[in-house]
């Protein structure tokens, strides 16, 4: 079977790793930029274990910015970003690569076909893959980093974690090598159902509006189609999974009890989210995650198409020619 058969649509190479490390850093590293500070915003309304007094007014996410930023100044909102951005470049490079990788495991061993089921599995296997390898470490450290609260009005409290290589060196020296790995299980289940979600959907756009316009059957989307679809496929997951994120979020903010189980931790704080703040605590923070998520894989996928067209149209050798992978 030829490279060109397992390739997908298009009958086009399998990207290189190269062009996934690079294009898909970059479309990382952007992403982060714009969109972490409505990820701090989400992580700390999941945090919040306040319940809303009868008949006083929701707290949303534009309130809890707010606040924020009164607080703590506006550079608050980046907390954690250090944290980010040292993983963002081999997190999407992971992401691409495994995907492309197990899209082409799973294709059709005769004509090369890969199918909505392959294109949802592979998905699923590349978000499990970056989970363990990247993500779940990331978020330890980040949401440590988001969880601190330390008002300006307060000048003798003096937050514990620095930084993001502070907080890591202080992580593991406080409670180990293995609490860089807390909630790996759910990360995993997140990451994985929100990749599966996400390229399936993304490439079932993609697919239908170059159907839909024959001049970019062979070609690239424009990049405001690519941004929509991205838009779009992005929102999708956060709907699906927005509980074990936030029981996620709130096991990584504390250490583990001794002699406590993973199981035994996530079913404590699912009950105790349920008993004390009800059912809409599962769903804390979930329109800024949609909208850190949402764009975000807009942001991402646009950034990607847009670099990975150039360095495989270009004369270097790391992507092109005979050494393309």
């Amino acid at each position: 079977m030829s490279a060109k058969n397992v390739a997908g649509p298009n009958g086009k190479k399998p990207t290189s790793v190269a062009t996934n490390l690079i294009a898909g850093g970059a479309a990382g590293m952007m992403e982060a930029l714009a969109c972490h500070p409505l990820d701090t915003i989400k992580v700390r309304m999941q945090l919040s274990r306040r319940a809303r007094r009868p008949g006083a007014p929701k707290r949303g996410f534009v309130k809890t910015g707010l606040e924020i930023c009164r607080k703590e100044t506006p550079l608050a909102l980046y907390k954690g970003l250090g944290a980010v951005t040292t993983g963002i470049v081999p997190k999407m490079a992971i992401r691409f690569t495994s995907f492309e990788t197990y899209k082409k495991m799973l294709a059709d061993k005769e004509t090369g076909n890969v199918t909505g089921r392959a294109t949802f599995l592979a998905g699923l296997a590349a978000g499990v893959t970056e989970a363990v390898a990247v993500v779940t470490p990331m978020e330890v450290v980040k949401i440590r980093l988001q969880g601190q609260y330390h008002s300006m009005a307060d000048p003798l409290d003096v937050p514990k974690y620095r930084n993001a290589a502070h907080a890591l060196f202080t992580v593991v020296r406080e409670e180990g090598f293995g609490a860089l790995y807390r909630g790996v299980s759910l990360t995993a289940l997140r990451q994985g159902s929100n990749q599966a979600v996400n390229f399936t959907a993304y490439t079932e756009f993609k697919q239908i509006l170059q159907n839909y316009q024959p001049a970019y059957h062979d070609a690239p989307l424009p990049s405001y189609q690519t941004t929509l679809i991205g838009l779009v496929s992005g929102a999708m997951g956060p709907l699906s999974n927005a509980p074990i994120d936030t029981i996620k979020t709130r096991l990584q903010k504390v250490p583990a009890k001794a002699g406590e189980t993973a199981i035994g931790r996530i079913s404590s704080i699912a009950k105790d989210m349920f008993k004390q703040e009800g059912f809409h605590a599962f769903y804390k923070g979930i329109t800024p995650r949609i909208m850190r998520v949402a764009p975000g894989q807009a942001v991402t996928f646009t950034v990607y198409e847009y670099l990975k067209e150039k360095l495989e149209n270009s004369t270097m050798p790391i992507v092109g020619g005979k050494y393309e992978e």
